[in-house]
């Protein structure tokens, strides 16, 4: 019987000793930098200037997160990016941080996940550490500020946003910043393909670029150009900064599949692959755009397939992922929606071009999908942001925003059109 009080004792002596021992390793963990310099971030910054305001931003690599914040904050999926921001205007500014990154971590969101159990004291220090690293608003006129967003990860290069926003004023700038320590892949290279000049065809007007699209190829094919694959449902037309801020702005993120590679036009795969994320790391849209041999005044031009996943967010996972959902139109029209809300676009029209496959008379696609359409293409021309419903311009093309259905579309079963 004596001895349940020298066991209960000895237990909470082991317990008094875990519990120093995981406060004395929360408080080894984590140690304030010192003499914090951002001049390696400054030099390799990218830096751009307008409306008497100037940005500069840089990705923090392993080791600059370790100089800077105190650990390699990027091995939790985060990836910190230094902004500064000059005001020389008239008028205190405020960074958007969702326009960066929708989906951005706060400071202490971050230093959370440097915690440790009883580490009460460095806990804290953390946290404050973390606070004063972050960016501040506002930025006052005349001065300058800098901080440390914390964004999702992306892969060379980044396209960051920076909307400053003002009394009835938006500054809006998109950079590509380099991301140090990144592994080089083809595939998301944002250097899309090149034509010569003689390939290119130029249009001037509305009207010779509505006949060039609707020249365009249905629908992708096979590396052989034998089978027919998905449709070409989607023309984008703009520069390259104003066309990425808008999808960054709706959580489009440059991301590849190898079912993507097996899609081919114009003789190649894919230039650029983005998808959007759906609640809980579900599949959803996906876009694969071309570079198309068509210039519209200055403006490149591209063309897309836009399709989501069989079952959506009620897939299963696996391979359905790589099954494009029947109703394509949906997915495009959709697509347009969401450019309507990213606040870039422009222009929008709708051309023949596709050919109509009724639901009754589907086409079948590579991996034996079927899909159905109403044959037309959206064309979406982009803009500098930022731009309201109100400033779209409806192009009297096909009108399809009247009644919601083609106009003079030829129902074909799709064999005719193979993509060349």
């Amino acid at each position: 019987m004596s001895t349940f009080p020298s066991r209960r004792l000895a237990s909470s002596k082991a317990w008094a000793s875990a519990a120093l021992l995981l406060a004395a390793a929360g408080c080894a963990t984590w140690t304030a930098p010192a003499n914090v310099t951002d001049a390696p971030l400054r030099e390799r910054s990218v830096s751009a200037e307008k409306q008497g305001v100037r940005v500069s931003a840089a990705v923090l690599g392993p080791e600059d997160s370790k100089r800077m914040l105190g650990a390699d904050i990027n091995r939790t999926s985060v990836q910190p990016l230094w902004i500064e921001v000059q005001n020389m205007t008239q008028q205190p500014l405020w960074l958007l941080q969702s326009g960066t990154d929708p989906d951005y971590f706060s400071p202490l969101e971050v230093a959370w996940s440097l915690h440790t159990l009883m580490g009460f004291t460095t806990n804290a220090r953390i946290d404050q550490y973390f606070h004063a690293a972050g960016f501040r608003n506002p930025v006052p006129p005349g001065e300058t500020r800098a901080g440390i967003l914390f964004t999702n990860p992306d892969r060379d290069p980044k396209l960051v946003n920076v909307d400053l926003f003002g009394n009835r004023t938006l500054i809006a700038f998109t950079l590509f910043v380099p991301v140090p320590d990144d592994i080089p892949d083809a595939r998301l290279a944002l250097t899309l393909f090149q034509y010569p000049d003689d390939a290119i065809t130029y249009c001037h007007d509305l009207a010779s670029l509505r006949a060039a699209l609707e020249r365009l190829p249905c629908c992708a094919s096979d590396l052989h150009a034998s089978t027919a694959a998905d449709p070409l449902n989607v023309v984008v037309i703009g520069a390259l900064g104003d066309i990425g801020a808008a999808m960054v702005r709706r959580r489009y993120h440059r991301d590849v599949h190898a079912g993507d590679l097996a899609q081919w036009t114009f003789g190649r795969e894919p230039d650029v692959v983005l998808r959007k994320e759906a609640q809980a790391g579900a599949p959803a849209t996906s876009i694969r755009g071309w570079l198309a041999p068509i210039r519209f005044n200055t403006e490149s031009v591209y063309v897309a397939q836009v399709s989501r996943p069989v079952g959506g967010r009620f897939a299963r996972g696996g391979d359905a992922a790589e099954v494009m959902d029947d109703d394509v139109d949906e997915a495009r029209n959709l697509l347009v929606q969401d450019m309507m809300y990213a606040g870039g676009l422009e222009k929008l029209g709708f051309v023949n071009g596709v050919g109509s496959a009724p639901p009754a008379r589907p086409r079948t696609t590579l991996n034996g999908t079927h899909y159905f359409t109403d044959g037309l293409r959206a064309v979406m021309f982009f803009a500098t942001r930022p731009l309201s419903f109100s400033n779209v311009e409806f192009l009297d093309w096909v009108p399809y925003l009247e009644s919601g259905k083609p106009a003079g579309s030829n129902v074909d079963d799709g064999n005719s059109h193979a993509g060349h």
